[in-house]
């Protein structure tokens, strides 16, 4: 069985910046051990399969070790690869996915994403999340599945060199950490060593946690943001009531077929 494949840079512009993903369309569902063995053997911190569903589509995440419910760049990168290469025509498309319906649009260089927002509740750090950072937190939450960490300044989030070994004995995917950027609303860094991924380059689905913070704490609506790992990328975050608009470029890296 031969497999298209696409692969993308999402939240950049730029070659080799952004975080990649690769994405599959299928006419049916695999088996979920064919399509986790595919992802693990792309080794990206996400691979995206989608088929048609009427005049949508059904979407799935992998990471190398797990289905996930929500992912942003992945996600960005199938409407790239449906607008750009697989002729798309209509303003937008909608995904059915674990996280319910997503929207996407595009908008001149830009991919719009409709994603539900996450609820935060204050929370204690476990030691070993501390410990793991080697960070003092300005601000401890949960999420629905990580914790958002806040420090001071973009120096500190930069200067992160977690214990993953550590890291992976907190429950649940993993940790955000953010604070005010420099040149930005603010930045963040993620780390998901649980779900496989010890640093993932720009995660759109953190941002339905990171955006709904910052927009209390700042007064605003519209917001930019950077994630500033190794390769780092850009995200418009817009709040929408229950729900933020994440907005990113991005540009192919790869085209080709899977043998299976």
């Amino acid at each position: 069985m031969n497999i298209p494949i696409y692969q993308a840079d999402a939240f950049t512009g730029e070659l080799f910046q952004g975080n990649p993903a690769a994405v599959c369309p299928l006419d049916n569902w695999l088996p979920d051990a064919v399509l986790q063995s595919i992802a693990a053997e792309n080794n990206l911190s996400e691979t995206a399969f989608f088929l048609p569903k009427g005049p949508d589509y059904q979407l799935r995440w992998f990471t190398p070790a797990i289905e996930v419910d929500l992912c942003g760049h992945a996600t960005l990168a199938t409407a790239h690869v449906l607008f750009e290469h697989l002729g798309y025509q209509e303003a937008s498309v909608n995904f059915h996915c674990r996280s319910g319906l997503l929207s996407v649009s595009r908008e001149e260089d830009h991919y719009i994403m409709d994603f539900p927002t996450d609820i935060i509740e204050p929370t204690l750090a476990p030691k070993v999340l501390t410990e793991a950072l080697r960070a003092t937190p300005l601000e401890v939450f949960a999420g629905r599945e990580d914790f958002l960490i806040v420090l001071g300044s973009e120096a500190e989030v930069a200067a992160l060199q977690p214990d993953f070994r550590l890291l992976r004995q907190v429950k649940g995917r993993g940790v955000i950490v953010t604070a005010p950027g420099d040149a930005v609303d603010f930045v963040s860094r993620c780390f998901f060593p649980n779900a496989g991924i010890d640093e993932d380059p720009v995660t759109g689905s953190a941002h339905t946690t990171l955006t709904p913070y910052w927009a209390e704490r700042l007064g605003k609506q519209e917001l930019t943001a950077r994630q500033i790992s190794r390769r780092g990328g850009e995200i418009r975050c817009t709040m929408l009531g229950e729900r933020v608009a994440l907005a990113g470029k991005a540009v192919t890296y790869m085209e080709g077929v899977i043998r299976v």
